[in-house]
């Protein structure tokens, strides 16, 4: 019930300006977001490097309703971008996108979407690094692996992200287990109906081990985007099973969380890679952090009434 009230709550524009308003969420914002501006998160970079992590880098924003809102979007990778250029840091500092951010939802917004992603795409080409479409709710789906299909025509290193939770994800995980093709397996953040998804997190947790093995055996270049050490644990043995080399697969986890964590896994010859938001949106982003562990919702709740 928890996770269902604060995933309804980051689409409230009323309850956003409270939590936005309140200075003391700025505490608890700081350990999940990078920063507001590029250079904030160029830094991040810097120090994640430092420790061996690689990145994925998420200019926080989505839902978009207007075209100029949209180009914004578009404006602000290509920016982004050429910050990340003079690292020369490669693949191991890459992008993350939503496609709502580039239009998804506007008239003819798939066109629209491509239209605007797709200079962000090669612009990542062009500095030896790559993007991945995040994946939304279950309604955007279609339209982002039809965008995936089309610009990987030119750009094939161009990944995806599968949510475990839906009941599609499984056959998603099979089409999409080929030689070239990059998948970031994740549970799922998004308040599903039954229809659509598993509403048990014992179900989900059992449907993401099922997507896991088949991405795992393909020969396709699997994300493991899971904070879960059984998870972790289940996709170092599959790797182990399936021959894998250890270039041929990372573990990604989200900044922020599990710190020491994924250093630790990093020096022990494990390819991790943060996902790194940064950007003033950070509002719908945050909720899901929250609504994914009590934790969250704890340390939250700590930080507005403690004074440092």
């Amino acid at each position: 019930m928890l996770q269902k009230a604060l995933l309804a709550a980051s689409r409230r524009p009323g309850l956003r300006r409270a939590v936005v308003g309140n200075p003391a969420t700025r505490r608890v914002v700081d350990r999940f977001v990078a920063g507001e501006t590029r250079d904030d998160a160029l830094a991040a970079v810097r120090a994640l490097h430092a420790d061996g992590v690689q990145v994925t880098l998420d200019h926080l924003g989505e839902d978009i309703t207007d075209r100029s809102e949209a180009v914004r979007s578009r404006d602000a990778y290509l920016t982004l971008l050429d910050g990340l250029a003079p690292l020369g840091l490669g693949p191991a500092a890459e992008v993350s996108v939503k496609l709502s951010a580039f239009g998804q939802a506007l008239h003819g917004g798939h066109d629209v979407a491509l239209e605007l992603v797709r200079p962000v795409v090669e612009a990542a080409t062009a500095i030896g690094t790559t993007v991945t479409l995040d994946m939304e709710d279950h309604r955007t789906v279609e339209s982002t692996l039809a965008a995936l299909a089309e610009l990987r025509k030119e750009h094939p290193g161009t990944g995806a992200v599968l949510q475990a939770m839906l009941f599609r994800t499984e056959d998603d995980a099979k089409a999409l287990a080929v030689s070239g093709s990059r998948v970031r397996l994740v549970k799922g953040a998004y308040d599903e109906p039954a229809d659509v998804a598993f509403q048990r997190s014992k179900d989900v947790d059992a449907a993401y081990l099922r997507c896991l093995e088949i991405l795992m055996a393909g020969p396709g270049y699997p994300m493991v985007g899971s904070h879960d050490p059984v998870i972790v644990q289940r996709a170092h043995e599959l790797a182990a099973q399936n021959s894998r080399p250890a270039d041929s697969w990372e573990v990604q986890m989200l900044y922020g969380i599990r710190p020491d964590e994924q250093r630790r896994l990093a020096a022990a010859g494990t390819r991790v890679r943060a996902y790194v938001p940064y950007g003033v949106d950070w509002y719908a982003y945050f909720m899901r952090r929250l609504a994914e562990r009590p934790a969250n919702v704890r340390f939250f709740l700590r930080s507005l009434v403690t004074k440092s």
